[in-house]
């Protein structure tokens, strides 16, 4: 079943149990208010009967004009013919136009019926068990009881009124209850609708993705499903990125590994026709066979961080020292491209606690960056100084080819490289930055690269904390 279905079946669900519910729940609590209701106005009208029957019977001396008693009253039914015949026609009228049939029953202190207005009871009749509210008429002169009034016999007229309101109640309720449950299962289809459209969109987009196509999501709205869209628009971008870096991987490693082979190789073969010298030969293949080395080296190291064995061995190191070696060791591939390489390091600059192979590795790709993106006659400055936050900054300036703003966002990403050091005059996998991130990350620092624009040079500049 579809998460639309589902969702139209809760919601629902939801909805009609919650109305069964209200209705249940109603119908019961106001039949139980209704049944006090109508016993409490069943005593008052017993009550206010038993008075103006005791004041007649008090004013009369009998039961003579109880009937009439009981048509002011509006409860004469079976008087009617009674009062035509006694010249009470008003009353008589009016008992016939009464449209609520309650039965009075009037019995004397004899135990003997004196009027029943429904006329089922013969007067001087024994009066049999009778329900109903009872009240005692009296004869207030003597204050002495003379007989009982019973309003509502059995409780008929009472009892249907209140189970007619009940029945009426129940149907308003019902039919309330079904045009609220369409209303529920039109507004279950639009939000349905509106939840699961974006993940049939997203179903969709995957499944293109996983074909090898791009797409985008359109974001319609700031709640959790306009962010499971963006997420994965940022998702499929990360992902063009990464094949078009994968891609530019495969160009720039076959690049990397052809050109070695086939000096090695043309060398080899001038070796064996005696066109080269074991000598020269011999240094050629061993210079190609370095570079091979080093990307395969670059490429072991990359696994090391992405793998999370990128293991630190820490111990107290002169960084200014440490420098110093760096920039002699790196000296005659600067001399050998008429580059001036030097080191500027300002005073009270503390050891620490660093992993120096690893910060050497880190420089050492700076610095190597440094010179083969510098033209002859350039200047390469190492820098090292310590900062008011507490950070220690090292810094490698050139004036070389520089880095357009728009690869600058980039510069860390492995594989990528700029369309200037993509030349054949600057080699490179596009892997030492990455690497250089990852061991400088591993120390607790940061590592940030600002440049100006192309041929405008590029300053490099690794923090690493001071310890207290």
């Amino acid at each position: 079943m579809s998460i639309r279905r589902r969702i139209m079946g809760a919601t629902v669900l939801v909805v009609v149990l919650s109305i069964l519910t209200s209705v249940a729940v109603g119908y019961y609590a106001t039949q139980s208010r209704l049944d006090v209701f109508v016993d409490e106005i069943g005593d008052d009208e017993a009550r206010q009967l038993a008075r103006n029957l005791s004041g007649e019977y008090t004013a009369t001396g009998g039961w003579d004009t109880a009937d009439g008693v009981l048509s002011e009253a509006g409860y004469g039914y079976g008087g009617a013919a009674e009062g035509e015949g006694s010249g009470e026609g008003d009353e008589g009228h009016v008992e016939a136009l009464h449209r609520d049939p309650v039965r009075v029953v009037i019995v004397g202190t004899d135990g003997r019926v004196v009027h029943d207005n429904a006329s089922a009871l013969s007067p001087g009749a024994p009066a049999p068990d009778l329900d109903g509210h009872r009240e005692t008429v009296f004869d207030l002169t003597a204050n002495r009881p003379v007989g009982h009034v019973y309003v509502d016999v059995n409780q008929e007229f009472l009892s249907s009124e209140s189970h007619g309101f009940l029945n009426a109640l129940l149907v308003i309720t019902l039919i309330g209850g079904v045009l609220t449950s369409g209303v529920a299962i039109l507004v279950a289809a639009w939000v349905s609708r509106r939840i699961t459209a974006p993940v049939t969109a997203l179903t969709e987009a995957t499944q293109a993705i996983a074909e090898g196509d791009t797409t985008r999501l359109p974001v319609t709205s700031s709640d959790e499903l306009g962010q499971m869209s963006a997420a994965f628009n940022r998702m499929s971008s990360a992902l063009e990125l990464q094949r078009e870096l994968r891609r530019r991987l495969v160009n720039d490693v076959s690049h990397e590994l052809n050109t070695p082979l086939s000096v090695i190789q043309l060398e080899a073969a001038g070796l064996r026709d005696g066109l080269q010298t074991p000598e020269g030969a011999s240094d050629h293949i061993i210079q190609e066979v370095d570079r091979l080395r080093g990307l395969v080296s670059d490429l072991d190291a990359l696994a090391e961080t992405d793998s999370g064995e990128l293991r630190l061995t820490l111990e107290a190191t002169a960084v200014a020292g440490l420098l110093e070696a760096e920039v002699q060791r790196w000296q005659p591939q600067a001399q050998a491209r008429q580059l001036e390489l030097s080191l500027e390091a300002a005073g009270g600059v503390p050891e620490m606690e660093l992993d120096r192979m690893r910060i050497s590795q880190a420089l050492g790709n700076v610095v190597s960056n440094a010179i083969q993106c510098s033209d002859a006659g350039g200047s390469i400055v190492v820098g090292v100084g310590l900062e008011e936050e507490g950070m220690l900054a090292i810094s490698v300036v050139d004036d070389g080819i520089g880095v357009d703003a728009s690869d600058l966002p980039h510069v860390f990403e492995r594989f990528y490289r700029t369309d200037q050091s993509r030349t054949r005059r600057v080699g490179g996998s596009g892997l030492g930055l990455a690497i250089t991130r990852a061991i400088v990350e591993a120390h607790g620092g940061t590592i940030a690269v600002a440049s100006d624009g192309v041929g405008q040079g590029v300053t490099v500049t690794i923090r690493l904390p001071v310890a207290d």
